[in-house]
């Protein structure tokens, strides 16, 4: 089994995103004995965000592509390649300005490719990746969760969700401490939630690993 686990916090070690994926992959090994983790860190290695260098992946097979578009067509291909290959992708997903970061969606932009990770049909699109379980560490300064008008607000895990089901996968699962921002209380009370919620989410992996195997 193949972990991606992924960070994209600008905010190094004092990321509460990064340690709940730590946490997280570290919680998966323990329940998977031989798991083998590639790591991303989307802060200090993004790709560019999309440009008509980068859009050539979306070219034609026969198109003359020049060197810059072979050179990020390279990077594309290296992402959605690696993505293809997980089993399992961990993401730390803060919210910045209600929104995930800039590095994180220009992750996705380069996975996003027709043919590879969704295709178009006559009755709509059609994700090709399905099978995987993706876990999501959301964080977020304020509490948006507990309200309408907080929920309207945040495009951060509502996003995320579509993305990752647009890609045909159905098992995504969100480990969230909000109110982060609020002071220490809340601080602490938002992290020993997203501890029970992480013991929880690696556990009901396991669990559906066992029940696959057994059938």
């Amino acid at each position: 089994m193949k972990v991606l686990h992924i960070d994209s916090s600008i905010l190094s070690d004092n990321s509460v995103s990064r340690q709940l994926t730590r946490t997280i992959v570290a919680e998966w090994q323990a329940q998977h004995p031989g798991t083998t983790v590639d790591y991303l860190d989307l802060a200090a290695e993004a790709p560019s965000h999309l440009s008509a260098e980068s859009l050539g992946f979306r070219l034609p097979a026969t198109a003359t592509l020049t060197d810059a578009q072979r050179r990020e067509n390279a990077v594309s291909e290296a992402l959605v390649s690696q993505f293809l290959a997980a089993d399992v992708i961990v993401v730390g997903a803060p919210l910045y300005n209600f929104s995930i970061p800039s590095q994180l969606k220009a992750w996705i932009d380069r996975v996003a490719q027709v043919g590879r990770t969704f295709k178009y049909t006559e009755t709509g699109p059609v994700g090709l990746a399905g099978g995987k379980t993706v876990i999501v560490a959301s964080t977020r300064g304020g509490v948006y969760s507990t309200s309408e008008g907080g929920r309207a607000m945040e495009h951060q895990e509502s996003y995320l969700q579509t993305v990752f089901g647009f890609f045909g996968i159905t098992d995504v699962r969100f480990v969230r401490a909000e109110g982060v921002a609020m002071g220490d209380a809340k601080k602490a009370a938002a992290l020993d939630s997203a501890t029970l919620q992480l013991k929880a989410a690696t556990r009901k992996a396991a669990n559906q690993d066992q029940a696959a195997i057994a059938a």
